[in-house]
């Protein structure tokens, strides 16, 4: 399938889980994240969940990284350069908003993309090559672009890889890992 229809097919379906389902789906990915060889890094870049958008609730695996004492840094999207500036979250930072329900850092202490050893990767759907297919804006494909090689990248999923996403193209970063509630998928680089 192409990233079009894909966006269009993953956007329906979440819209149909329950806050049930929800919870229990995140909670199942934040568990089997503990599984992966990840928790010797310092680190690590995560998204705040667009509840409109029922993403992947990011709460538990926030909890996770603060009990392992991990840096943990946020980011605020500029829409017009499509660039992303990375903050570290602290007990001062204050979250706002943004005009498309993104929970943003106000400020705070920037972090630049090199420095970070891995990021969670929010995404509507992924194929067993670790392509995915976001929103379509280009903001982590730039970001994760801009980060050091080794730096791994892991997918949040409620949903199973498709077989190929049919115009994935070079430019498209690809993912080491996804997490979906069910099941640890893991990518050999192309």
């Amino acid at each position: 399938m192409q990233k079009k229809e894909l966006r269009s097919k993953y956007k329906e379906l979440r819209t149909q889980l329950t806050e049930n389902e929800l919870e229990e789906m995140s909670m199942a990915i934040a568990n089997k994240l503990l599984t992966l060889p990840i928790w010797e890094k310092t680190y690590f870049h995560i998204f705040l969940p667009i509840i409109e958008h029922k993403e992947v609730d990011t709460e538990l695996i926030l909890h996770l990284l603060s009990g392992k004492d991990k840096e943990i840094i946020i980011s605020k999207s500029d829409f017009e350069t499509r660039n992303m500036t990375h903050f570290l979250l602290t007990d001062n930072t204050k979250i706002k908003k943004n005009e498309y329900n993104i929970p943003e850092p106000v400020d705070g202490i920037e972090v630049p993309s090199n420095k970070i050893d891995v990021v969670f990767v929010p995404l509507l759907a992924f194929d067993k090559q670790g392509h995915r297919v976001g929103y379509g804006k280009g903001f982590y494909d730039k970001f994760l672009s801009e980060c050091k090689p080794d730096v791994i990248k892991i997918g949040l999923s409620f949903f199973e890889a498709e077989n190929k996403i049919t115009d994935a193209h070079k430019a498209d970063v690809q993912l080491d890992y996804c997490v979906s509630p069910t099941a640890i998928y893991q990518f050999q680089k192309a």
